[in-house]
């Protein structure tokens, strides 16, 4: 099954910088490298085994966007899952990207009527005031946005910012992705833990998540997901410099127990216990038993 994904903008708004760190593992401090991307560059990346992700990352000059509009119209905007348009904080042509930004959404209109629609207000390490500068920025984008549902982030490359966004956007386009929550609820009440995060193999983008009722989660950092989303990349990073692989993580602290373990060939899970009688030993039993069953789910999903 395939999803087609827009990633539009201008020109230098951070695109090809986002998708270098999500889809080809490299770190932030290596994005400064990349160049502009010339008109349409076309990725299909495996997510879920069977759902492949058919990601347009779309050149932002002036000339191409005009294409894009015109000759390329339905070409580019057609059988669309997701469009999403992203705007550099610190931009000073800001109604020019607006204006492109409010014709993408009427193609989007005319050829994927039921598109998802996300935008990333991006860079937002540069500037200070964070909550108040995001909040003016996805006022006036909503705004743009008209009728159209639509759902902004505020990222950046340096923080889990993006994993958190990006997570959203691509768990939109698992097809019941319900099924794997209520699943995963099931196996953490079977393993007594407090939490439990599936992520997404490669990308380590989170996929479901399942915490304890009644726990003391919600005192917790509310983007711990995507934190550990970006730790464990960084460390897988670290790994292959050595060319060492990474396989599973323990940890065994007075306050909780943590085992980061693969709970598919596309996925792994991170159990958390809070409970001082839960072993590393008996988690890890317990992933090795719903192998099978969460195999079978991704199947039946996909």
């Amino acid at each position: 099954m395939k999803k087609k994904v827009l990633l539009m903008g201008a020109s230098g708004s951070g695109k090809t910088s986002m998708r270098s760190l999500i889809f080809s593992n490299n770190p932030a401090s290596m994005t400064a490298r990349l160049g502009a991307t010339i008109d349409v560059e076309q990725n299909h990346v495996r997510f879920l085994g069977d759902l492949i992700l058919n990601l347009w990352d779309c050149g932002g000059q002036d000339a191409f966007m005009d294409g894009y509009l015109t000759t390329q119209r339905s070409t580019i905007f057609q059988h669309v899952g997701v469009m999403i348009y992203v705007f550099d904080v610190e931009t000073t042509e800001m109604n020019k990207d607006l204006e492109y930004y409010r014709d993408c959404l009427d193609g989007l209109r005319s050829h994927s009527k039921d598109a998802g629609v996300f935008l990333l207000v991006h860079k937002m390490d540069l500037v200070k005031n964070h909550a108040d500068v995001f909040a003016k920025k996805r006022k006036d984008l909503l705004s743009a946005t008209g009728d159209t549902p639509a759902t902004v982030f505020g990222t950046s490359i340096y923080d889990e910012s993006l994993y958190k966004a990006w997570s959203s956007i691509v768990h939109t386009l698992i097809p019941n992705a319900a099924v794997l929550t209520k699943h995963l609820r099931t196996f953490a009440q079977i393993c007594s833990a407090a939490e439990v995060v599936l992520f997404e193999r490669t990308t380590f983008l989170v996929i479901a998540t399942s915490h304890q009722e009644g726990d003391t989660s919600t005192d917790m950092m509310p983007t711990r997901y995507e934190r550990t989303s970006e730790l464990i990349k960084a460390f897988k990073h670290s790994c292959t410099r050595v060319r060492e692989e990474f396989h599973t993580l323990e940890l065994e602290l007075p306050d909780f127990t943590a085992v980061l373990d693969e709970m598919t060939r596309n996925t792994y899970v991170l159990v958390v216990a809070h409970n001082p009688h839960v072993e590393t030993a008996a988690i890890k039993i317990n992933v090795r038993m719903a192998r099978k069953r969460f195999e079978e789910l991704q199947g039946d999903t996909l």
